[in-house]
């Protein structure tokens, strides 16, 4: 695979294909082998401005269509995106190095996305309040917040940008994204299926650019009134301070530091299982995959033994290699984190069970290939149990009972998404409610899907990504109190 797939290099603002204002671009590379992939825009301040006039031009027809033709839309941007789910996972794969299936199976479900929006549109209902009074009526409706806007991470370049834009379209808004600098091409190749769909003009820009000045400019424009946000946590509450200009409403998902309670009483095989989906998918460069196992005592060394023999049997590789399943991590600052989480874990008491170093990958490949690594004996204070590793790195830590699994669980800032395994229902019961997170996989390891509230508890973010929950973020609820006027002819 090399560069000759289809890229679109421009970025899409009122409809259009346009270099930035500035003229800047910056370079996208294959992580896996340095080749320049493509030059792209840096769009700045000045590329935002036109994007908001584009997008308030635009706001005032696509607010006013009925629900159903807003869904035809979003119905055809689904189809298109199944038909080019190919084209699609090959340039994700390109500027992002995950393995091929993977990033097929991301595009399918950021589709998703796309699909059960365009259901939600045509199911914004309102009520009717019962009066108290008999000359008054009281309706409560939901209507479009108006401009939008995005910010994505590099990390699921299809999906995070169609979580957020689906509900935004179904709800009569417009939204301006603006992709991760590293994995740019893939939300770029969405704007020319939503010019394909028939989308109008400046309903949807995607501008790359550079973070910081262009989250500012959105902020600062009163006309922006919401903005969805994943990426760091220290990041969010920059964009939290920003916000208070215009009282801009925030959608948060920020950063996690998952924790995964394995019970002496769980199915040793499905919670293995369960680890391993839920820790190296993405090469462990997700924001919700294991970053703690803790394993009870009666079963923590069958656990560790289990999970070290599936995890010396992962292919890693350059992500379009036949087999690879673990593709190279996203820059050599990535590489480095790892290299630093093990080393200090090492250094203090830990014991590599398997991995705990780079890959060579062969001629004409970079050095960012992490052997898939598990790790036993982790104490608290290593730096692997305060930080995100963001890595192909499971580290284990032995616990005694269930209450102190809930109490290591929960002491931690994040609270995005845990997971439990255990056979007892009751214990299954009073943990899933005792852990402080957004998400539980409960004897799940993979509990992502479009049709579910995706969001954090602590300083893992705010508002809910996906299902109907995910429209409500774009929508503004409105109550009319109607006078009536009595009958002439009334008593």
């Amino acid at each position: 695979m090399t560069t000759n797939e289809r890229i679109q290099d421009k970025a899409l603002i009122g409809g259009q294909w346009v270099s930035a204002v500035s003229g800047r671009t910056f370079e996208v590379r294959n992580p896996s082998t340095d080749e320049l992939i493509a030059n792209v825009p840096e769009g700045g301040a000045a590329d935002v401005a036109l994007a908001i006039d584009a997008a308030a031009k635009a706001l005032p027809a696509w607010r006013a269509l009925p629900g159903l033709e807003r869904s035809k839309f979003l119905r055809k941007l689904y189809e298109l995106m199944i038909r080019d789910a190919d084209h699609l996972a090959r340039l994700m794969t390109l500027e992002l190095g995950k393995p091929y299936a993977e990033s097929r199976g991301e595009v399918v479900y950021a589709a998703g996305f796309i699909e059960w929006s365009a259901e939600e549109a045509k199911r914004i209902y309102g009520e009717t309040v019962p009066s108290f009074v008999p000359d008054k009526r009281i309706s409560v409706i939901k209507q479009s917040i108006g401009i939008t806007a995005a910010i994505t991470p590099w990390n699921f370049p299809a999906a995070m940008i169609t979580r957020k834009m689906g509900p935004a379209l179904a709800a009569g808004c417009t939204m301006i994204a603006k992709p991760a600098s590293k994995t740019p091409l893939t939300a770029l190749a969405l704007g020319e299926l939503i010019i394909e769909a028939g989308i109008p003009a400046g309903v949807v820009a995607i501008i790359p650019g550079k973070a910081r000045e262009m989250s500012e400019a959105l902020l600062s424009d009163g006309r922006v009134r919401a903005l969805s946000f994943t990426g760091s946590t220290e990041v969010g509450k920059e964009l939290i301070a920003l916000s208070a200009k215009h009282v801009t409403k925030l959608g948060l998902e920020l950063g996690g530091h998952a924790p995964f309670l394995v019970f002496d009483d769980a199915n040793l095989d499905l919670a293995v299982a369960g680890a391993m989906g839920s820790k190296f998918r993405n090469a462990g460069q997700t924001c919700i995959c294991a970053n703690r196992i803790y394993v009870q005592a009666g079963i923590h060394d069958r656990f560790v033994e289990a999970l070290a023999a599936k995890t010396a049997q992962l292919k890693v590789g350059d992500g379009f290699a036949e087999g690879v399943v673990i593709g190279p991590l996203v820059d050599d600052r990535a590489v480095l984190k790892v290299e630093e989480h093990v080393a200090d874990a090492v250094a203090h008491g830990a014991t590599v069970a398997v991995g705990g170093h780079r890959l060579a990958a062969g001629d004409g490949h970079a050095d960012r290939f992490y052997a898939p690594t598990v790790i036993s004996g982790i104490q608290p204070g290593m730096k692997i149990m305060m930080e995100e590793t963001f890595g192909p790195v499971a580290p284990i830590i032995r616990f005694e009972t269930e209450e102190d699994a809930i109490r290591m669980a929960n002491d931690t800032p994040y609270g995005l998404a845990a997971y439990v395994f255990t056979r007892d229902a009751s214990r299954l019961v009073r943990v899933t409610e005792a852990l402080e997170y957004g998400i539980i996989g409960a004897n799940d390891g993979l509990p992502s899907t479009p049709q579910v509230p995706f969001g954090g508890f602590k300083e893992s973010g705010l508002g809910r990504e996906g299902g109907k929950w995910g429209l409500d973020e774009y929508l503004e609820t409105k109550y009319i109190s109607y006078g009536i006027e009595r009958s002439p002819t009334a008593g």
